[in-house]
């Protein structure tokens, strides 16, 4: 009877094994590499298992990703003094943060490197460099497709991205690559690729029309679906920056009370969507040391890690929680799997 059985199972397994078909292989990202880039290494094994489809690691915990970038303001400053942050700083003990969180960037290097760097993983390209706050030209542009929603457009995963601009108006261009108002270009990373803002940019490319939207449209798109990858950046009265005009006070305390605000709604949807949000700074002030904060329901709760992050780490842990390989210039950076509950980071 057993000699039966198992001659039944072998062949069942025989059929089966002939009626099966490999799975057509899958090209990650869609993204070409430029003649003078290097071939993109293995992602690390901590990040990676040997052998894996990113296309296939795509997480269940994580659905979208959101990035509001603040201005300015080092670590301490959240971490320490909660008289000038005490919104920003009675999120530390219902979130995780990092502690030491550092900016490679030298001092001299102001905005637009910075946000350029959360991008792609760099601000040096071999058409541009982006060393200076000027808005978006044929000359301060680049036309590398290495750098992040890019790879979201070419993915086969059903990505989406969007771009919220506080100040975005006529002035500034429906694809918003004009100083205006309390709005600046230099804060807003993706006008500075000419595959998103146009050759040369221009305000009215389609493209980049379609990915951005002004902040004030947020507060409704949130009651359906928002983008898998979501940016937002602060006009400078309330992203600590400041400007002339802006209301009297100190911009620290006029941003986080503009935070205490329009956060509350976010992190609802975080819990609700499953969404987690990075609240980043592009620069510090006096040290190199910049706060970071990972909101929502799959972090650790009052966490600090003491791990070295940069905005490297950034970029490439928006990359895996999407479920796409990190770009090169970032592969090797340590991604910010710490800052999750178990099982929660792919």
């Amino acid at each position: 009877m057993r000699q039966k059985l198992c001659s039944l199972l072998l062949c069942t397994c025989l059929v089966e094994a002939c009626r099966s078909k490999p799975e057509p292989a899958r090209v990650e990202g869609g993204v070409s590499t430029e003649a003078n880039a290097p071939a993109a290494p293995a992602p690390p094994a901590s990040a990676r298992t040997a052998g894996e489809n990113p296309a296939r690691a795509r997480s269940s915990h994580v659905e979208h990703v959101i990035v509001i970038a603040l201005e300015n303001r080092d670590a301490e400053v959240i971490d320490s003094d909660a008289g000038r942050t005490p919104y920003l700083h009675s999120l530390l003990g219902r979130y995780a943060h990092a502690e030491h969180f550092v900016d490679v960037l030298p001092f001299d290097i102001p905005s637009e490197g910075h946000y350029v760097w959360m991008e792609a993983g760099t601000h040096r390209f071999s058409d541009a460099i982006f060393d200076d706050d000027s808005p978006p030209s044929a000359r301060v542009s680049t036309g590398s497709n290495q750098h992040l929603v890019r790879q979201i457009e070419a993915s086969n995963l059903g990505l989406t991205w969007m771009s919220y601009q506080e100040g975005l108006n006529e002035e500034t261009g429906a694809c918003p690559i004009r100083n205006a108002g309390f709005y600046a270009p230099k804060h807003n990373p993706f006008v500075f690729f000419r595959d998103v803002a146009g050759d040369p940019p221009a305000v009215d490319t389609p493209g980049c029309v379609a990915h951005h939207r002004p902040y004030s449209a947020l507060r409704s798109d949130l009651n359906g679906q928002l983008a898998s990858y979501v940016f937002i950046t602060p006009n400078q009265c309330h992203d600590m920056h400041g400007q002339a005009g802006c209301p009297e006070g100190d911009p620290t305390r006029t941003a986080d009370r503009w935070l205490s605000q329009e956060l509350p709604s976010l992190i609802s949807y975080a819990e609700r969507a499953r969404a987690v949000i990075f609240v980043t700074f592009d620069e510090g002030s006096s040290t190199d040391k910049l706060p970071f904060l990972a909101i929502g329901p799959m972090v650790k709760p009052g966490y600090g890690s003491p791990l070295r992050y940069t905005h490297g780490s950034q970029l490439k842990t928006v990359a895996l929680l999407l479920g796409l390989s990190p770009l090169p210039a970032v592969a090797q950076e340590t991604d910010l799997s710490d800052l999750f509950l178990p099982e929660t980071f792919p």
